[in-house]
């Protein structure tokens, strides 16, 4: 048996091997290494081709991993600090599925923040599992969601004992992170599991004086988009366990959905960036938190811009930030987040992540350059003083707080019925409506439409938002329970 360390990758290694014996193709893909589509071949190039092939003895299968795929996930495992690891093809939303249903089924509670990413909502869709809500901590300057009250998690845990798991956002899309050290402690208490959408999180792990991990914080689980921060192909992230979970039952739970034609080139840039990290981490992310830190104070000398960061900490809703984040408060100069978002791209040919309805958030990383955060910062001191207004009118905040009728499950299957936004007022949806990115739903299923959220989607409409989720492309139409 080979003894692999940090420095190994072997999965890319088995791939390589595999390339170089130029073995005939009479399995899928079809395009056999792109020689029927020499126009895209020659587009995506043919290394990229070559190496999109399928699951074979030599390269292991992710369905049922025994060799090389299961001594790449070993290593990342280890790297992260996890027991077991587990490469996941259907990006983190695969991951934030599977930690629900290994862990809940039908009927079963789990504690979550309303502010959970749409794929946690979908999982209870899929599993029937109840939503216990905690509606977390708001910033009411910025509009935005903060993290969990250590305080509000414990009376849910007391007024729901027969709670299977609870779920934290750490961090959020903008940074927040709760205090999770105490979150765990409490869960584990009360023998609850502790799941954690580490989505934005990749790099507390391989950092220097980075916000604790999940796994460091004794999670059960925790589900991490190698490709938002560590620096691997879009649509692959890891899916972490600890001891007390039985890691065959998730690899069986996983299969439920996931495809059985995982892509290698996802898997292989797992492996790689997990070497990648695992080696020069520290390094990597010590540049990324310079150039964000630099950037937030340069954006701060302009004035009517707000960077925020370790300042917002109050020991709770806000326990700790994530510096990488360089989140941009922008009403102050009467635009929204999507509007300065859209400028942008659309004058300046600058692509940041998203803009809401308060805010823009750009994600910074190693692989920037100085001179396009220069670009950044010049571009926004240009914006504010070509396009800036009296902020005066504006919606001035991202969470509403939610009325809970039905289980999400309950209420996606129930019979339904189309109405027109306005007159499904005092109805209970049967749809989600989410702005996307961050995905986090504005509406779920079996909650109430209020005329506060219809004026939203209307505001988010008009603000440019691409707001998604509903039968109705148009978003003028809604899904209503039938009682």
């Amino acid at each position: 048996m080979v003894e692999y360390t940090q420095h190994d990758a072997p999965l890319v290694d088995a791939m390589k091997k595999h390339i170089k014996k130029r073995t005939v193709r009479f399995d899928v893909p079809g395009h056999k290494g792109g020689r029927n589509d020499k126009e895209y071949r020659e587009f995506v190039g043919e290394k990229v081709m070559t190496l999109d092939v399928n699951s074979m003895k030599p390269l292991d299968n992710l369905a049922h991993p025994t060799s090389v795929i299961k001594d790449a996930q070993v290593l990342a495992a280890q790297a992260f600090g996890g027991h077991e690891s587990y490469f996941m093809v259907s990006g983190t939303t695969g991951a934030v599925q599977a930690m629900i249903m290994s862990t809940c089924k039908a009927g079963d509670k789990i504690i979550m923040p309303r502010n959970v990413h749409r794929s946690a909502i979908n999982a209870l869709v899929i599993c029937g599992a109840i939503p216990v809500y905690i509606n977390p901590g708001t910033n009411d300057r910025l509009g935005i969601s903060l993290g969990m009250s250590t305080k509000e998690v414990k009376q849910a845990i007391l007024d729901n004992p027969d709670a299977k798991a609870i779920l934290v956002n750490n961090p959020t899309y903008y940074g927040i992170c709760s205090h999770l050290e105490e979150i765990v402690k409490l869960a584990h208490e009360h023998d609850m599991y502790v799941l954690v959408d580490e989505a934005h999180g990749c790099h507390f792990y391989f950092g220097e004086n980075m916000p604790i991990t999940a796994m460091a914080a004794g999670a059960d689980m925790a589900a991490i988009s190698m490709h938002k921060t560590g620096g691997s192909l879009t649509q692959s992230s890891i899916l972490l366990s600890g001891e007390r979970i039985n890691a065959d039952y998730v690899r069986q739970v996983i299969n439920l959905t996931q495809t059985t034609s995982a892509s290698y080139l996802l898997m292989s840039s797992l492996d790689a960036t997990r070497k990648n990290l695992a080696l020069h981490g520290k390094e990597i992310y010590r540049k990324t938190v310079e150039l964000a830190e630099y950037a937030r104070e340069e954006i701060n000398k302009i004035g009517g811009y707000y960077a925020y960061s370790h300042e917002l900490v109050n020991g709770d809703t806000v326990y700790n930030f994530d510096t990488t984040k360089l989140s941009i408060y922008t009403r102050d100069i009467g635009l929204t987040g999507i509007e300065v978002y859209d400028i942008l791209r659309d004058e300046y040919n600058i692509q940041i992540e998203f803009g809401d309805l308060g805010n823009i958030l750009a994600i910074i990383s190693a692989g920037d350059r100085g001179l396009e955060i220069e670009r950044l910062i010049s571009a926004l001191k240009e914006i504010k003083r070509l396009y800036a207004k009296d902020p005066s009118g504006m919606f001035d905040h991202e969470y509403i707080v939610p009325k809970v009728v039905l289980p999400p499950q309950t209420a996606f299957y129930a019979k339904k019925k189309s109405y027109v936004l306005d007159e499904a007022i005092g109805k209970i949806s049967g749809d989600f409506v989410m702005a996307y990115p961050p995905g986090i739903p504005v509406l779920a299923a079996g909650e109430e439409i209020t005329e506060e959220i219809v004026q939203y989607i209307r505001y988010a409409k008009e603000k440019g938002c691409l707001l998604t989720g509903t039968e109705d492309m148009n978003m003028e139409h809604i899904n209503v329970v039938e009682m």
